[in-house]
Order: C-alpha cells, then sequence, then structure tokens
C-alpha cells in the first residue's frame, strides 16, 4: 500500500513499532487483544499483505516509532484546529483522517526528546490544538494509513468500514519547534523546582495534581452505564497515572460485584481487569 509506505517515510524512524488491534467485543475466546510486530521500515512494507489480511479480519492497525524518537501524536483533531496548527508554524509531518472529521497529527521535532520532555510535548499540543489529552504521551499508537477503521460506530449498513486516509505526508519539522520545545522545557523545570520545594506529606508531595476518581468514569454516558466497560477505562486512567494496583482494586470493588459470582469469581475479575489495563498501558492506542 502506497499510502502506507508515504506515512512511514514522512515519520522517519528507524525501526517501527507496529500493533493489530482487536476490542474485546469482536474477539473469539483466547484470541489476543493486541499483535505487537517490531519492524524496520523496509521489513514493515513487506508486511502490508499480512496486515492487509488481519484488517479485513476486524484488527486495527496501529504504528509508533520504536523507543525514544522526534515525534508528537496528536488525536482526535477537527478540521479548525488542524486549519490552525497549519496557520501557526505547528504544520504535522504526517496528517491521518482516521474517520470522517477526525484527524490524527503526527509533529516532528528537530530533535530526539527524552520520554519525559516528549510526554510534556505531547501534552502541551493537544492542549493547545484541542485533541485528545488521555493520548498524549512520548510512546502513543496512530492508526497507519490504508487500512480499514474498523471500530464497530463506523461500519455502514452495508458493513463496510472508512479506510484511513492519508491527507499529509510533507515529512518536515515544525517552525515553531525551537521556540515551543524551549517553553515545553522551561515548565518541566519550573514544575520540578516546585516539587523540590513543596511540603512531603508521608513521603508525597502535600499536593498532588487532580485525578479523575472511578465514578468520574461510572457516571460518563460514553460507556453506556457498563460497569464492565467503566472500569477498564478506570484501571488504563488510573494505572498510566501512578495510582497503586492496590488502590485500583478497591475502587473497582466499591461497586456491587456479586453478579460476577462468589467471593473467587469476584477476585478473579478484579484481577484480569487489572492485567487487561496494564496490557493495554504497554500498547496504548489511538482512535
Amino acid at each position: 500500500m502506497e499510502l502506507a509506505g508515504q506515512q512511514i517515510r514522512a515519520m522517519g524512524a528507524a525501526v517501527f513499532e507496529v500493533g493489530l488491534f482487536k476490542p474485546d467485543d469482536q474477539r473469539k475466546d483466547n484470541e489476543p487483544a493486541m499483535i505487537p510486530r517490531v519492524w524496520d521500515s523496509e521489513t514493515l512494507m513487506r508486511s502490508v499483505p499480512w496486515m492487509k489480511f488481519h484488517n479485513s479480519q476486524g484488527r486495527n492497525i496501529y504504528v509508533r516509532p520504536k523507543g525514544e524518537h522526534d515525534l508528537s501524536l496528536v488525536d482526535d483533531l477537527k478540521a479548525e484546529a488542524v486549519g490552525r496548527m497549519n496557520a501557526s508554524g505547528f504544520r504535522p509531518a504526517v496528517l491521518v483522517e482516521t474517520s470522517a472529521g477526525n484527524f490524527q497529527a503526527w509533529l516532528k521535532h528537530p530533535r530526539v526528546l527524552s520520554k519525559e520532555v516528549s510526554t510534556a510535548a505531547a501534552r502541551a499540543l493537544a492542549e493547545q490544538f484541542g485533541g485528545d489529552r488521555g493520548a498524549a504521551d512520548w510512546r502513543h499508537f496512530g492508526r497507519l494509513a490504508g487500512f480499514t477503521n474498523r471500530k464497530l460506530k463506523y461500519q455502514s449498513p452495508e458493513g463496510l468500514f472508512p479506510f484511513v486516509r492519508l491527507v499529509a505526508a510533507p515529512g518536515c519539522t515544525y517552525q515553531a519547534a525551537a521556540k515551543f520545545l524551549d517553553e515545553v522545557e522551561s515548565k518541566l523545570k519550573e514544575e520540578a523546582q516546585r516539587r523540590v520545594r513543596q511540603p512531603m506529606v508521608s513521603g508525597r508531595p502535600a499536593k498532588q495534581e487532580s485525578l479523575k476518581t472511578i465514578e468520574h468514569f461510572r457516571a460518563n454516558p460514553a460507556y453506556g452505564g457498563d460497569g464492565t466497560r467503566s472500569d477498564m477505562a478506570f484501571a488504563i486512567y488510573a494505572l498510566s497515572h501512578g495510582i497503586s494496583e492496590a488502590q485500583v482494586k478497591t475502587a473497582l470493588r466499591s461497586r456491587d460485584l456479586s453478579h460476577k459470582g462468589d467471593e473467587r469469581r469476584q477476585s478473579e475479575y478484579v484481577n484480569r481487569t487489572i492485567k487487561k489495563a496494564l496490557d493495554f498501558e504497554d500498547h496504548p492506542i489511538s482512535r
């Protein structure tokens, strides 16, 4: 697929991680959620027919650079935001339309960023342009162009899925990079100095960033009142924000789990949710 090749060349990494992901509600028993691969660009392109087959079987095709890199992914952008990016010196190296009117942008920095700076840059870009802050970190997967978006909500009445479309792939560094990265790194230094000065309580800063509780996820209409889905979403979020497994388990048990069975089955459900969340954290994906 030439579209995939254009995207890979524009991203410019030496080695890529590819993820072939199928959601829980579409998988058969014992079928893995994620099939991960690590390839150089040449091997990746030779593997397009194999990926195309799995895409036809319901798997979404994702890609990201392996290791620390010089790219930032901004997910879930609208056309207006993309226009603002181009007009303000933040032209993406790769722009992909993942579904009608929804875009992912890869911005290329002038150098490889550390994990901390890369995550801070991704979050700052998401905030500035209205992207998904939950998908803003140094190692998030984005979609690979030329394959179909297999989310069921995008399936047409005829059973077809939309193709992930490559809108642009200039592969260039964005013009505002130097100033933007200076601001990101300055803020990181200020935060580090503030943490040093901050009083400690029980080995932790007296004031911590406000985090979402499990009740936030249970009340979110996006999960349709499905406790299993909201539990999983909370577990992924909480573990990625440094909340301990023990605290997450306590939160999961804050609702009545008797419908899962006896105490043993309830514990199995909680442990299974934690394991899946940890697996997902190892393979974060975007829309």
